[in-house]
């Protein structure tokens, strides 16, 4: 009996890779979720619910907690699904291998660290990590899904300048900066999860305010970005989404301050959860939409390339 090679073909990599970027903005809003409502140990074993119970009691705080598991388990099908197809897409690339293991192996860091939030009693610290964790893990999955749909052999060109391109990268070290500082600002505030838990011995206000000024530095250098991305001849829809940049941003501040100011309200901390989300989604995006991937069967190689360059002062 001939047994048939699997081969999955590149659309459905994209889609499976779509499915997982998707499953991790979903995981970081039902994360959210548990924090805020306090149900962070509504289930006091891992990786059960309760002592002789696999799922949940038919109460609140339980229902939520195992609500954000059932997400993870969804999570950790379609992860483990996308690495193993990445072996059998066609054509086979070894950037979607390592960028599906990366993925892989940040799984498997997630299930640990999850387990230590329920064994340590939701320790601020580690549920700041966890949330790092869960965002970078986003951001590989928004790589995977943007390379999965390019040539598998490209020549890489930058299509604006080495200042925008700089000027990306180091938005993309500030939002960082401003991410951790958040969690940090949760992890001082009225949310800590569930009854008992420890909170970052920092005043509430004083990490506020740090994450305020690091909010304000990143919407600065947005608008810089702005004007610059304007003053160049660049492509409408580098332009568009510059402004697109600076709306987001903008909108996330007003949030954050309304946050602070009705004294963290459930529903705008968990709006703007979501938001931070998006924004790294959109900065990921709009940091590889500044290069252009041309397949390098159908184009002439250094050329077109060096013309770019040309155009933009760059080398």
């Amino acid at each position: 009996m001939e047994v048939k090679k699997i081969v999955v073909s590149k659309r459905l990599f994209t889609n499976l890779s779509l499915a997982v970027a998707i499953c991790y903005a979903l995981l970081i809003a039902t994360g959210g979720a548990v924090r805020l409502t306090g149900s962070g140990l509504g289930c006091a074993d891992w990786p059960t619910c309760s002592a002789g119970h696999l799922i949940a009691s038919d109460s609140f705080h339980p229902l939520v907690e195992f609500s954000n598991r059932m997400v993870t388990v969804a999570v950790s099908i379609v992860t483990v699904v996308t690495f193993l197809a990445s072996f059998y897409r066609n054509p086979r690339s070894r950037k979607l291998i390592i960028l599906a293991g990366v993925i892989f192996v940040g799984l498997a860091g997630q299930v640990v660290l999850g387990g230590m939030l329920v064994l340590t009693k939701l320790n601020p610290y580690l549920v700041a990590l966890h949330f790092i964790f869960t965002i970078a893990i986003l951001v590989a999955a928004v790589i995977l899904f943007y390379f999965s749909r390019q040539a598998e052999n490209y020549n890489k060109s930058p299509l604006v300048t080495r200042e925008i391109l700089h000027l990306t990268r180091l938005l993309l070290v500030v939002l960082t900066a401003v991410t951790a500082a958040g969690t940090m600002v949760t992890g001082s505030g009225p949310h800590a999860g569930g009854p008992g838990a420890k909170r970052v011995p920092v005043a509430f206000r004083d990490m506020a305010e740090l994450h305020a000024d690091l909010v304000l530095f990143l919407l600065g250098l947005t608008v810089a970005l702005w004007f610059l991305v304007k003053q160049a001849h660049v492509k409408s829809s580098i332009q568009k989404g510059s402004m697109r940049l600076v709306e987001i941003m903008g909108l996330q501040g007003v949030i954050g301050y309304t946050q602070y100011f009705l004294h963290d309200q459930v529903g705008l901390v968990e709006l703007h959860m979501i938001g931070v989300a998006s924004l790294w989604v959109f900065l990921v995006f709009f940091y590889l939409s500044l290069y252009s991937y041309q397949d390098s069967s159908l184009s002439v190689p250094a050329a077109g390339g060096a013309v770019v360059g040309a155009n933009y002062g760059i080398n």
